[in-house]
């Protein structure tokens, strides 16, 4: 059965029949924040339907008491001592045995039947990717999407712009509700070791691995319905906007086909004009709004940031 392409309409997604036969691990990176894990963890004892396996990462050179505290849930301990969040995906993704990896943040609080709808989508074998809504906690009802799930090809022409600049959930903790098909992923170093926490470009990870995987001839699904509560988070603007300038150098290096793509969506976001798909928020944000002096700063930090770690590294 092929899934059904909306090329950015919204497409109804089918509940998952009883006995699909599909295994799936949620994988929870962490890094020196064991109440907080504790919490992501009591949440995930309640999904229904529950999964396969929990394996906690640890980022760091291991502690005790996070350790404790996966293994009182029954969930699986390693520890990947190498600082960064791409790196400890990249493990949580190798060490799963499962056909999809789900991950969360373990500051995350998913609702109940968010596994539910994050793998419905997969019963399609051509989909490699589902996202869900991540939501502040404190967000009010008004800021809840009562969107219909959407399916991305690479047959849509701006599937690259959406893909690598929110249009799946990311920007908002997206990264921290999502779930990949692991055959899709090849060794399962998918993430970027340049990109994201505790990497020298502090963002958009899953923003490019999205992308590769889109541009291999899967497809991307994003439910709304999957809902995960995330607190917000206050950053700097100018080392957001830093890592922006960085970000945007690596896409254009990286995926030479897409370069004009690129230049005509930083343009048109510059321009501050709408855009023309389901992005939330859909405001260009501070970095487009803050001042010359800002973008001026940002273009040279972040231009000298993208030089040093241009080559890829993989280890």
């Amino acid at each position: 059965m092929n899934c059904p392409v909306s090329h950015g309409v919204n497409t109804p997604v089918p509940p998952p029949p009883k006995g699909i036969g599909l295994t799936v691990t949620i994988v929870i990176c962490t890094r020196k924040r064991p109440a907080m894990l504790r919490e992501c963890l009591e949440a995930v004892s309640a999904l229904e339907p529950l999964p396969n396996e929990v394996l906690v990462v640890d980022n760091s050179e291991g502690c005790k008491e996070t350790e404790s505290i996966a293994r009182s849930f029954s969930a699986r301990y390693t520890v990947e001592k190498v600082a960064g969040l791409s790196r400890a995906r990249n493990r949580g993704m190798v060490e799963s045995g499962t056909d999809i990896v789900a991950f969360l943040d373990d500051d995350a609080m998913p609702d109940r039947n968010w596994l539910k709808f994050l793998l419905a989508p997969f019963t399609f074998p051509q989909v490699a990717v589902v996202t869900g809504q991540t939501v502040f906690r404190d967000a009010s009802v008004d800021e809840v999407s009562k969107e219909q799930p959407r399916t991305l090809t690479n047959r849509n022409p701006l599937w690259f712009e959406i893909a690598t600049f929110g249009g799946l959930g990311g920007g908002r903790g997206g990264g921290s509700n999502m779930a990949l098909r692991k055959a899709a992923c090849g060794d399962g170093a998918i993430f970027d070791l340049r990109l994201g926490r505790g990497s020298p470009i502090r963002i958009a990870e899953e923003s490019v691995a999205f992308a590769l995987l889109l541009a291999r001839g899967y497809e991307a699904v994003h439910v709304p319905a999957a809902t995960v509560a995330h607190p917000r988070t206050f950053q700097d603007i100018e080392l957001q906007a830093t890592s922006s300038v960085a970000y945007w150098l690596l896409l254009f290096f990286e995926f030479p086909g897409h370069r004009m793509d690129l230049l005509r969506f930083l343009l048109r976001r510059l321009r501050r004009k709408p855009l023309t798909w389901p992005r939330n928020p859909q405001a260009p944000g501070m970095i487009i709004t803050s001042g010359w002096k800002v973008h001026l700063r940002a273009g040279l930090h972040g231009s000298l940031l993208f030089l040093r770690c241009r080559r890829p590294s993989n280890s």
